[in-house]
């Protein structure tokens, strides 16, 4: 079947998924156990397969890239560089593989691509007339230094025990848990943070920079504004009062700092070889940049946007809503 038949576009070369965007059986009364164990355990799911990915990272980060804690007792330049390395080679290496695949090789075409138009180049939009330059500038200059910042001072504070600490050894149960948890809390945040930065004198101001990134691409994902990473990776916060194990911090902070590359790839699906694909399904995010006004959450785990007025499932009706919304 050809291409044009198998992914069907608009006038404006938009692509829509076939299914629409629904939200996991979690905040829904009567309650759906058998629906929420799929939607926790199953392939795919929510740990399976990108958190266990990220989780893994961030173990092996806190087991053999991170400082021993008497080493970070004291603020020293040699640890400090250390880990703001790491953070930068982490970052190139995960968004480079997919900006590499996706937009340079152009892998599998357009094919799941929401959109048919490729990155900006010669557009006086962005620093050097370039989306991708542009964005990995923010990314580098603005957003590793930020994140690491807060994840210095962390480690410093654990071990000082100026925050709570808890011994994964004596309380695996907890510390699982947690971990898993790491995500909803980062929608919880991540929502709130969204809605105060679409305050219009601080969108203005800030989050403007990050939605010149209608048509997104993997390096749209941290590229912000100082202030706008300053409120974006303080979600590690929460483990300054929730009782936790460096590795909650370091997964909290990689999991805000890696994910939206994923988050932002503009593709519904990744094309493994052969008939084998990775689930992606980012349209729900894909969506907030392209009207700003809806899905202001992050995957939907918490439904905030349902809440609230603001969820747009893809299809027509919800495009009515959102344009009668606006008329108001």
């Amino acid at each position: 079947m050809a291409e044009a038949e198998t992914f069907p576009r608009d006038a404006r070369g938009e692509w829509r998924p076939p299914a629409l965007i629904t939200t996991p059986p979690i905040f829904v009364w009567p309650p759906k156990p058998l629906g929420f164990l799929r939607w926790l355990l199953g392939f795919p799911g929510y740990l399976l397969p990108w958190n266990a990915i990220y989780m893994a990272i961030a173990t092996v980060t806190w087991l053999f890239l991170t400082p021993d804690m008497a080493t970070m007792q004291t603020f020293q330049p040699g640890w400090i560089a250390f880990i703001f390395l790491r953070n930068t080679a982490l970052l190139v290496l995960l968004t480079g593989l997919w900006h590499f695949r996706l937009y340079m090789q152009q892998a599998q075409g357009t094919r799941y691509k929401y959109t048919s138009r490729w990155l900006s180049k010669g557009s006086r939009t962005f620093l050097f007339g370039s989306q991708v330059y542009d964005n990995i500038f923010w990314s580098l200059v603005s957003g590793v230094p930020i994140w690491t910042a807060y994840e210095v001072v962390t480690m410093w504070a654990f071990a000082n025990h100026i925050i709570p600490y808890v011994d994964w050894a004596e309380h695996p149960v907890y510390c699982f848990v947690l971990l898993c948890a790491v995500g909803m809390l980062r929608e919880f945040h991540f929502y709130w943070v969204h809605r105060i930065i679409h305050w219009p004198p601080l969108y203005r101001t800030v989050h403007y920079l990050h939605h010149k990134n209608v048509n997104i691409g993997p390096w749209s994902g941290i590229a912000m504004h100082p202030v706008e990473h300053v409120l974006y990776f303080s979600g590690v916060l929460f483990h300054w009062v929730i009782p936790s194990h460096p590795v909650h911090a370091i997964f909290h902070l990689q999991h805000a700092g890696l994910t939206p590359a994923q988050g932002h790839l503009g593709f519904d699906e990744i094309e493994l070889g052969g008939t084998a694909r990775a689930q992606n399904h980012n349209f729900i995010h894909y969506l907030h940049h392209k009207y700003f006004t809806v899905n202001y959450g992050g995957d939907g785990s918490i439904p905030f946007d349902k809440w609230f007025g603001s969820f747009h499932d893809g299809s027509a009706e919800a495009d009515a809503r959102m344009k009668s919304r606006r008329q108001k």
